[in-house]
């Protein structure tokens, strides 16, 4: 074959292959972006507290009680993150006992504030299993 020849079938490969997609992608439309839906927060400050017990790795083994506020979604998202909170000493280590988890959601900064306290030490259930698992394996 001689190499004009060669040229001209791999230009003809070229344009019957390539070419073709190359104008269906010059003429695909692109989406448009579309905003991101605003979150409603609460124009009120809120304020939920849970009392925990915690077991010798600092994991919440149950919440013993709790207050909750006017907004249902704090309610949930709050009580949520108390089931799957470590409450451990900056070296990793724990203290048994039972505590006092606090979340207030101040509307002028848009944020919260979680703060924890320990109502006493010691107790039985330091050997029990984290909550978070004990919902997981609850149903098999």
């Amino acid at each position: 074959m001689k190499i004009s020849t060669m040229r001209f079938v791999a230009l003809a490969l070229f344009s019957v292959l390539l070419l073709p997609s190359l104008g269906l992608a010059a003429s695909t439309p692109h989406p448009k972006p579309r905003p991101l839906p605003t979150p409603h927060l609460p124009k009120v400050a809120l304020h939920t507290e849970f009392n925990v017990e915690l077991n010798h790795l600092g994991q919440v083994v149950r919440v013993k009680s709790g207050k909750e506020c006017s907004n249902p979604t704090f309610n949930a998202q709050t009580y949520g993150n108390v089931l799957q909170i470590f409450v451990r000493h900056p070296d990793g280590t724990a203290t048994v006992g039972m505590y006092k988890i606090t979340y207030d959601y101040n509307p002028k900064t848009q944020t919260v504030k979680r703060g924890v306290h320990l109502l006493s030490q010691g107790c039985y259930w330091a050997d029990e299993q984290f909550a978070a698992n004990q919902m997981m394996y609850q149903d098999r």
